[in-house]
């Protein structure tokens, strides 16, 4: 059939428009979306598709079909994008500068995240932590402590701003000055649940609060399971602290695993019903956690080199427990690789020795941290070299 003017919208919008448009449509979430844009190749191709090649996508139905044609001419895009200029939201696209690196290499990344505060390059060093909504004190303590410990770390703690253990651990991570991110199932400027509002602000002020949402959406039951991609895809690994049976954390712990992250868990009373899903997540191979070093110990060398929070190049989450020597020691053999040119890796340890300002044996026992810590590896012939 040919497309008739009200099959097609009017030519000329503005791309960025488009985006926005295609996270207010109703009633569709990641997967359907993510399809279109499979099928259609960016949102502006949606939009301007006729009703017969919208139909031709699978779960795609008259009635989302005729309202793609009514928002591909409608103000709404440009409303929501005035209001996020007024209220100080920031709009980020799906493989621009500013998208989170870590989310952009899940399998189905959000095409387009609105978000209160700031994101910054150190926050892909990140722990989720997520857990149950009717926690006991003893998981909001564990929570709490975990949460802190990391921040001081240098992790920027991700989490979901429920009820229970996700405030938990956005409170540790603010007492103990760290960063945090919320990942909200309804819009940024519709915080839910409501009494949590004021820490939304603190977290905005130390991190950001992010959704997919437009920044008015109220929250839906089917928006919590979808964001659960997304707190588990900001992060190097998902700590589990409580979880029933049937809890939307253990969602999130199997998103993490699919998506390649490291899973953790803390043990609990096999005779507490919030602890079933954690004790189950260790049986099934997740890292039992009963400290801070149990997560710590766990990662390996990044994707690619990013920044810690005081500005520091590392290659490596460890980096980010070392002391002064440790990195005194490190940064001469990056260095001295570096001067060396030509793509070197090994160094020999005298030339490390002879860069330092410091005693020998302190630069060995520094070369022995950082072995244990997995950042470095001795080599037969008395060198060193990064792993």
């Amino acid at each position: 059939m040919a497309a008739t003017a009200i099959d097609r919208p009017p030519a000329g919008r503005e791309p960025r428009l488009d985006h926005v448009r295609l996270a207010c449509l109703p009633g569709v979430g990641s997967i359907l979306r993510r399809r279109l844009l499979d099928h259609f190749g960016s949102p502006e191709a949606i939009f301007a598709a006729t009703k017969d090649e919208l139909l031709a996508v699978h779960k795609v139905g008259p009635k989302l079909a005729a309202a793609i044609a009514t928002l591909a001419g409608s103000r709404i895009a440009a409303e929501t994008v005035d209001l996020c200029r007024r209220r100080g939201v920031e709009i980020i696209a799906e493989g621009t500068s500013g998208y989170p690196r870590l989310l952009a290499q899940i399998d189905d990344p959000p095409p387009l995240l609105f978000l209160k505060g700031r994101l910054e390059p150190c926050d892909s060093l990140a722990v989720s932590i997520v857990g149950a909504r009717h926690a006991t004190a003893y998981g909001r303590r564990v929570a709490c402590q975990l949460a802190g410990a990391l921040a001081r770390a240098g992790y920027t703690i991700v989490s979901g701003l429920a009820r229970g253990i996700d405030a938990a651990a956005h409170r540790g991570a603010l007492d103990a000055g760290g960063r945090t991110l919320a990942v909200l199932g309804s819009g940024v400027l519709s915080v839910y649940p409501p009494e949590h509002a004021e820490l939304a602000v603190e977290i905005a002020g130390r991190g950001a609060v992010i959704s997919e949402a437009p920044p008015l959406a109220t929250p839906i039951p089917g928006a919590f399971p979808s964001r659960n991609r997304i707190v588990s895809g900001l992060a190097l690994g998902t700590l589990v602290v409580e979880a029933a049976d049937r809890s939307g954390a253990l969602i999130t712990a199997r998103l993490a695993g699919e998506q390649g992250r490291e899973v953790f868990a803390v043990p609990g009373p096999i005779d507490s019903r919030m602890s079933r899903g954690c004790n189950r997540l260790i049986r099934d191979g997740a890292k039992l956690v009963t400290n801070v070093d149990d997560i710590l110990e766990e990662f390996g060398p990044l994707f690619e080199p990013t920044k810690a929070p005081d500005g520091r190049e590392v290659r490596s989450p460890a980096e980010l427990r070392l002391d002064k020597v440790e990195q005194t020691v490190l940064e001469t053999l990056d260095r001295t690789a570096a001067d060396a040119g030509g793509g070197v890796r090994e160094i020999d340890i005298d030339d490390l020795v002879a860069g330092c300002d410091l005693a020998v044996s302190r630069i060995l026992s520094a070369i022995g941290a950082l072995e244990m810590r997995r950042i470095v590896r001795r080599l037969p012939g008395n060198r060193v070299t990064r792993i």
